[in-house]
C-alpha cells in the first residue's frame, strides 16, 4: 500500500510539473495531456521558425562575403610626364604587402630606371618616384596599366583567397 501512495505522490508531482511547464490550470489528466501536446507543437513551430531565420542569416552572410570579395582594394596610381621619357610616379594603396617588389619588377620589365624614390609603409603603402624610360615611346597609360596589374597581383588575389578561407569555415 505504501508503494501505491508513493506512486500516486510521484504522479502528482509529475502532473504538477507538466501544469507549470504547459501553463495549464486543469486538474484533469486528459486536459493536461492535450495542453502538453499543444505546448510541444508550439515549441516545434518556434524551433522551425528559428531554424529558418538562422538559414536566412547564413545566406545573408554568404552574400555579404561574396560582395566583399568583389570589392577592390583602394589603389591609386598617378603618372605624370615630366619631360622626354621622364615620369613622376605616385602609387598609394591601403595595404603594403610586397608592393614595392612588384612595382620594381614592373619598372624593370618596362625598362624604367628609377632616378629618385620615396617609399612609406605607414598607414598603407605609398611610393613617389622619378623614373626615366630607356624607350622614348613609352606612354603614361601603359605605365599605369602595368603598375595596376602588378599591385593587383600582389594584394588582391592573396587577400581574397585568405578571406574566402576564413569566412567559409
Amino acid at each position: 500500500m505504501a508503494c501505491r501512495v508513493q506512486k500516486r505522490i510521484s504522479l502528482r508531482r509529475k502532473l504538477h510539473i507538466l501544469r507549470v511547464l504547459t501553463y495549464s490550470n486543469s486538474a484533469k489528466r486528459t486536459s493536461l495531456a492535450k495542453s502538453t501536446v499543444l505546448r510541444l507543437y508550439k515549441l516545434k513551430l518556434a524551433l522551425e521558425t528559428v531554424k529558418r531565420q538562422y538559414e536566412n542569416l547564413l545566406a545573408t552572410r554568404r552574400e555579404c562575403v561574396r560582395l566583399l570579395n568583389h570589392v577592390k582594394e583602394n589603389k591609386d596610381v598617378k603618372i605624370e610626364k615630366v619631360g622626354a621619357g621622364t615620369f613622376m610616379v605616385r602609387v598609394t594603396c591601403e595595404k603594403g604587402g610586397d608592393n614595392l617588389v612588384a612595382i620594381l619588377k614592373a619598372f624593370d620589365e618596362m625598362c624604367l630606371n628609377v632616378q629618385q624614390a620615396r617609399v612609406s609603409c605607414e598607414n598603407g603603402f605609398s611610393l613617389e618616384a622619378i623614373a626615366v624610360a630607356e624607350d622614348q615611346t613609352l606612354d603614361v597609360r601603359d605605365i599605369t596599366e602595368v603598375l595596376l596589374k602588378a599591385i593587383g597581383k600582389q594584394s588582391g588575389e592573396k587577400d581574397s583567397q585568405m578571406f574566402d578561407k576564413c569566412c567559409d569555415s
